[in-house]
Order: structure tokens, then sequence, then C-alpha cells
């Protein structure tokens, strides 16, 4: 790799993927003068939807391709959906290139290409799986790979075209592995791929997904395209990782709290990233969050469409100046598993038992507290595994006493809430609110409070911290407000 000075290794998401008019006036070229374009490394997601459609949907669990396939009653019917998804990459691709047929025509090709060569490979494995000495169970995961793949490569592809038709000298680095017979491990792969890359007359363009020993799948789900960032960044020694994404890391949810009441934040660092990552809050995937930071490497999350703005720089090193809260964030439909058994007092194991269940069945864990005989764990996830958590335990222990409920997780997340007035504050602000906590979480710790309250009660009560613990303090300090700190 060849490169004349520092440069960046940033990602675009598929949401603001699918906006690649916008993008061109913003992250892809914008003012930039012809300098200015390289020694810049893009990792791109696929199109919004795309890899819902060949895999599941993220949020519902709507079957896509690989749901149908794996399931034995499905039959020929993934061939549909395949289909279907073909479809929905021709429609990206008639959207990208309105203006250019021959480019469309181009990008149609090469989905086409990628499509069959899939369906040929899962139309070879289900003949070959109809003989009992092969086992269909064997070789999903390898099936489930192939398949994320398709929307990555499309994705920098398409942006490798565009570019290259506005005269910028874009390069496709496609980790997907495509036809090659030997796998590497992801940092090899990367260093293969930018052996030669001369970064400063040349922008690579990296697919979010790479093939490689470590199937980035089984082990990060969806969360593949930014532990590639990582990656990328750590291998190639960029200066600075940026995250762009179609709104600002902000101080709340601008559809709850108001656009006009959230806060841009300036600055934090990786430990609020984590618990922004627990809480459900992608700034950044706590796997990619551990590259960077090991590497002393600083992330920058943006507003890919608001170039102007710096949005906010995420380091390693950097400390609170003063004790405050600087996000509201939470999550609905989290279940309440509390395990209540007398005879576990001064007894050893419970706790193992009951996390062994809920990793066997691939729960999220957002937190957990305990007394002497109850343990209570609030998970994400669903209705179904955690059903399956509870019959497993009450096998185990048919004394104890299983509960599910319904609830919230409200969490206020500072580098620094130590300040003994914000748990005061947070209570009196829902007591104002008439809302009743559940139950409340302040560590030794002081990086999060968590409140746990009823569903019904969510966005009024994240309004109202929100409006107490930051709105109501920063109208107290203006003069000490960063301007990366002013309303998005």
């Amino acid at each position: 790799m060849t490169t004349t000075k520092s440069h960046t290794a940033e990602k675009i998401g598929g949401t603001s993927m699918s906006r690649s008019k916008e993008l061109l006036d913003t992250v892809l070229i914008g003012d930039r003068s012809e300098d200015a374009l390289y020694n810049r490394i893009l990792v791109v997601s696929a199109y919004a939807g795309v890899t819902d459609s060949l895999l599941e949907h993220k949020k519902t669990g709507e079957p896509g391709v690989y749901t149908l396939f794996a399931g034995a009653e499905g039959g020929w019917i993934w061939g549909d959906a395949l289909n279907a998804a073909a479809e929905r990459m021709q429609t990206h691709n008639a959207t990208v290139f309105a203006a250019d047929d021959s480019a469309r025509q181009t990008a149609d090709r090469f989905v086409r290409e990628r499509i069959e060569g899939v369906r040929s490979c899962m139309i070879d494995l289900a003949r070959l799986c109809s003989f009992g000495h092969f086992q269909l169970e064997h070789h999903l995961l390898t099936v489930r790979e192939m398949l994320c793949s398709l929307g990555e490569a499309q994705s920098a592809f398409n942006t490798v075209l565009l570019l290259n038709l506005h005269g910028v000298n874009a390069r496709l680095i496609d980790l997907t592995g495509w036809r090659e017979g030997v796998q590497h491990d992801l940092d090899e792969c990367i260093r293969r791929a930018f052996a030669d890359v001369d970064l400063s007359r040349e922008l690579p363009i990296v697919t979010g997904y790479a093939q490689c020993t470590e199937a980035l799948m089984r082990s990060y789900d969806r969360g593949y395209s930014e532990v590639t960032l990582s990656r990328v960044a750590v291998v190639t020694q960029a200066s600075e990782a940026i995250i762009h994404k179609e709104f600002h890391l902000s101080s709340a949810d601008p559809r709850i709290v108001g656009t006009g009441a959230v806060r841009v934040i300036g600055a934090t660092n990786y430990d609020v990233a984590d618990q922004l990552s627990n809480m459900g809050m992608e700034a950044i995937h706590p796997r990619a969050a551990k590259s960077l930071r090991q590497a002393g490497i600083p992330l920058r999350v943006r507003n890919a469409f608001e170039p102007d703005h710096e949005g906010t720089l995420i380091r390693a090193d950097l400390a609170a100046q003063s004790a405050q809260v600087e996000i509201v964030t939470g999550l609905k439909n989290v279940f309440a598993f509390e395990f209540y058994d007398q005879n576990m007092v001064g007894v050893k194991g419970y706790d193992a038992e009951i996390l062994e269940a809920l990793t066997r069945h691939k729960v999220w864990i957002l937190s957990k507290t305990s007394n002497a005989n109850t343990i209570t764990h609030f998970l994400k996830g669903s209705m179904k595994a955690i059903k399956r958590v509870e019959s497993d335990l009450s096998k185990a222990y048919p004394n104890a006493e299983i509960t599910l409920r319904k609830v919230a997780l409200i969490s206020a997340i500072g580098r620094n809430i130590a300040d003994p007035t914000i748990l005061a504050r947070a209570i009196d602000a829902l007591a104002k609110a008439e809302i009743a906590p559940l139950g409340v979480h302040a560590l030794v710790r002081k990086v999060d409070l968590q409140v746990i309250i009823e569903e019904a009660d969510f966005e009024l009560a994240v309004t109202s911290l929100h409006r107490e613990l930051i709105e109501t303090r920063q109208l107290a300090a203006t003069d000490c407000v960063s301007p990366l700190n002013a309303a998005a």
C-alpha cells in the first residue's frame, strides 16, 4: 500500500447508501479538490433492506432467503425469495443510475452473475443434503455468509462505477471471497487486498462483508461491517475511523424528545460507546470499538448529509471535565426474567446455570440484579427463545418460581455521572411526570443510571429525564457549551 500522508478509514451505513445521489454531494465527492478526494478508504454497507431480504428482517424477523432455505418445510420457496431479492437489488440499480442506462445494465449484469452463482450453489447443496450422509445444518453458516455478501458486493460495485462516471479514480476492494479457493484471517485478507493500492491516487471502495477464517456472521452477526471497518483502520494504520450515518449521535432520540431539544454530542469516549451498544443504540459494534481503542485510533460519527458538521469524536483517553449526563436512551420490549428460589441462599451455581441457558438460546442480557434468593435478568430477545430458557430452568430447578414481565429500560449515560444530585433529580423528574419506577440501578462505577418502568411510560420518561438531566443543565450553563454541542 502506498500513501503520501495520513488517511482515514470510513464506513457508510445502509440507509445512507440508499441515498447515493445525495452522497455524491457530501461523503463521496462534495466540494473536495482532486487531492482531497483521496487518502480515504470507504467501507460500504448493503443498500437498506437488501440484507433483510437475503437473510431475515433485522427487527421483525420476517423470513428472507436464508430463513426459508434453512427451514426444511420451505421446499423451493427460497428460490422465489431470491428472485424477489434480485428484483430489489435491480430497483436500487435503477435509482442509482437513472440517468445512465448503460451503467444500469452493467450493474444489473453484476447482480445477475452473483445471484445466479449463489442460486447454483444452494441448489447443489440442497440436492447433496437430500442424501442422509450430508446434513444441511452443517452448511447453513456458510450459506448465510454467502448470501449476506451479495448486498455489500452490489453497493461497493455500484459506488465504484458511480464515482468512475464522475471522474474519480475509485477502485473496488472485494473482500467477499467470490470464487476464491483459499481463506485467510481477516487481517491477512485486508493486507493482501491493499498490497498494491496507492491511496494518494486511488479511492478504495471496500465491501463491508469479508470472507475470512473468523466467519464474521457467526462472530458478529449483522455488525460485521463495523468490524471490517475497524480492522481496515488498524491494518492500514489510519489516523481516524469515521462512521457516516443518516443522523447525528445525539443526546436522545429526536423523534421522542423533539429535534429542538436534542444536542449533538461533540465528544465522548469508548466507555460511553460500550454502554450505547449494550442499549442497542448503534454507535459502533463493541468488538469494533475494542480494536480501535487498543490501536489508539479515534472514531468519529458523522451525519452523512451534513458535511460541514464535525459530528461526534470518540476517543479512549477523553475524560469528562465535570460530572454530567450526555445521553438518555432506552429500549422497549424488554423482558424482566425473575428467578426466585429460597434454596439458593448460600449455594453457588444458580447464576451460572441461568447464564448458560441464556447463552444457549442466544438471548441478549441488558442488565441484571440479585439478592439473597432472587436473580433478575433484563433481556432482549424473542418470546419463543426466552420461553425455552424458562422451560430449561424449570426442569433443572423444579422448586424455583420463574416470572416473566414485559417492561422498558431507560439509561442515562455519561463519562462521569458521579454528581450525587443526578439520581435524586432523575427520581424527582419521574415523580413530576407521575411515573413510578419499577426499579433503579445506580452502580458504584458512575457511567450509567438505569431505570425500569412500564412500557406505556417509555416516551414520557425519556422526555422527562432528558429535560431534567440534559436540557436544564445546559440552559443553566450555556457559556460552557461547546459549539459542537449545539442543537442538531
